[in-house]
């Protein structure tokens, strides 16, 4: 039989599984959002909504601070190339 803290532990693991699970569709949602749009206006005024949301994942350590940077850089570079 399991130990008490095994059961607990495992409980809460998949708790925080299932959360970052859907923190991470949030940010994924957020991201094909920006791919899909096709001028330069429509992208810029969304990269302050991906900012935040990458930041937020950042800091609560959902993803790495330096994923986070590279998810910000190539979306901005996509924007800027946009016309």
């Amino acid at each position: 039989m399991s130990k008490p803290q095994a059961i607990k532990a495992n409980k809460q693991s998949k708790k925080r599984r299932a959360k970052n699970r859907m923190y991470k569709g949030k940010m994924r949602a957020i991201i094909r959002e920006i791919n899909s749009v096709q001028t330069k206006d429509e992208a810029i005024k969304l990269l302050p909504k991906v900012y935040s949301n990458v930041d937020k994942l950042a800091i609560k350590g959902i993803i790495h601070k330096n994923t986070a940077a590279r998810y910000k850089s190539r979306l901005t570079k996509l924007a800027n190339k946009l016309t």
